[in-house]
């Protein structure tokens, strides 16, 4: 049982590891061997895997190997496997020429992003931390757009994620600016300010999980109307919204109904632009896919500032960044160094910072990598329990029979140069991207 952890290298902010040297200490004491490529700017110094059992250096003879992120085509080898999140599973266009070169390679891609559960429930993921991470600098962002139009700001303190030294250092920040706010509050004119979150699963968990530092109280979606009467500049209105707050069946004789939703999400039409009026803060959570309606459209944005007009909405916070996606103004994906920008409805176009005529978007695309050490430790501790089987599999037999966990198999997008069956639809978006494979079922 051999396994390599490789180096992340796909931005300079990347500095999350998929086990961390206490993981790797146990799976060591197993007996599985470990190899960890050198890192300058991992979360988790060299020496510490060392210490842990591991052997510092090439991974190339090593079978199976762990990362976080895609691996470049170039460094793809035959017959090994690889986990990662390959962002592959929605045909993203610019991740087909390497999935395109694993089924060429006749190696195995195992996708962290489909483990799942019987219920469908993720099982590995960064999910709270992206939440936690994103929440945070939407409120510096938030707070940044607030000192740029000169008004009260007690989140001035409030920084990006990634400039604490941990996750209970930046707590505790975002808990001092919620005594300011007690203390001097927004300005008259800004309140109530409502932020509001669109989904309800673990990234906007994590998310509510640092706004509840702030002063707070909970609203329902359908008390938005009726808040903007409450001028309490001394705390801020949470809304969280579920699917039946965005989107309602075509067929007016019908109810909401949550599976044939997710089932059927042409048979509804969006309504949360009847929101978004009344929002400060949008922070989107989502699962989105084409087939979905969006948050906020362009359209919906020209209308609320178009020609000069005022609108409510300052910051949108999107964790879950899809370009162009649910929120169609996002029109592009940032990183910590350069983190915002704004969206200006009148010209269709974005620029970069806080100011101007339109709302703020915050579209940090790895935003885990910002709280790295808590992050990595979360995602190793769900990892862990299935590494051994991972690393002790015989990859050279079938599909149908490698001897995997279930939830793991599931997760087996491409083995020995084909798409396993639940991934076949692929195949069509390869060929969209003139990427000739060979086609058949694993």
């Amino acid at each position: 049982m051999k396994i390599g952890i490789r180096k992340e290298d796909k931005n300079e902010w990347e500095r999350r590891v998929p086990l961390t040297p206490e993981h790797v200490r146990q799976l060591v004491d197993d007996g599985v061997e470990v190899t960890v490529e050198p890192s300058p700017t991992r979360a988790f110094a060299d020496e510490e895997y060392k210490a842990a059992g591991a052997r510092l250096g090439p991974i190339d003879d090593s079978q199976v190997l762990f990362a976080v992120k895609e691996i470049p085509e170039r460094l793809l080898a035959s017959n090994r496997t690889y986990i990662y999140f390959a962002h592959v599973i929605k045909g993203q266009a610019y991740n087909m020429p390497m999935l395109g070169k694993i089924l060429d390679l006749g190696a195995t891609l195992i996708d962290y992003e489909k483990v799942v559960d019987d219920k469908g429930r993720r099982l590995i993921f960064f999910g709270r931390h992206a939440g936690l991470a994103g929440m945070l600098d939407s409120l510096w962002a938030f707070g940044k757009r607030l000192e740029a139009e000169g008004k009260t700001n007690p989140l001035a303190t409030i920084r990006m994620a990634h400039s604490y030294a941990n996750l209970d250092e930046a707590k505790a920040s975002v808990s001092e600016a919620g005594k300011k706010l007690a203390e001097d509050g927004f300005d008259q004119d800004l309140a109530p300010v409502v932020v509001g979150f669109a989904g309800y699963g673990n990234v906007s968990q994590g998310a509510q999980e640092i706004l509840d530092l702030l002063p707070h109280e909970e609203i329902a979606p359908a008390d938005l109307p009726s808040v903007l009467n409450r001028k309490d500049t001394k705390k801020v209105f949470k809304v969280v919204f579920k699917e039946e707050h965005m989107a309602r069946p075509k067929d007016k004789e019908k109810k909401f109904v949550l599976q044939q939703y997710y089932e059927h999400p042409e048979l509804f039409r969006g309504i949360f632009a009847r929101h978004v009026p009344y929002l400060t803060l949008l922070v989107n959570c989502i699962y989105w896919t084409p087939d979905y309606p969006r948050l906020v459209s362009r359209d919906l944005l020209h209308g609320l500032f178009g020609a000069g007009h005022k609108a409510r909405l300052k910051v949108i916070g999107d964790i879950s960044i899809d370009i162009e996606g649910a929120i169609e103004c996002s029109l592009k994906s940032t990183d910590p160094g350069n983190p915002v920008y704004v969206y200006l409805p009148d010209e269709d176009r974005i620029e970069d910072g806080v100011n101007g005529h339109g709302p703020v978007v915050m579209a940090v695309d790895n935003l885990p990598c910002e709280l790295p050490v808590e992050s990595s430790t979360s995602f190793g501790d769900a990892l862990l329990p299935f590494v051994k089987d991972i690393a002790s599999a015989d990859y050279t037999k079938t599909f149908d029979e490698l001897p995997l966990p279930q939830a793991i198999k599931k997760a087996v997008i491409a083995h020995k140069g084909k798409l396993t069956p639940d991934y076949e639809y692929l195949y069509k978006h390869l060929q969209k991207q003139g990427i000739a494979v060979k086609g058949g079922a694993s």
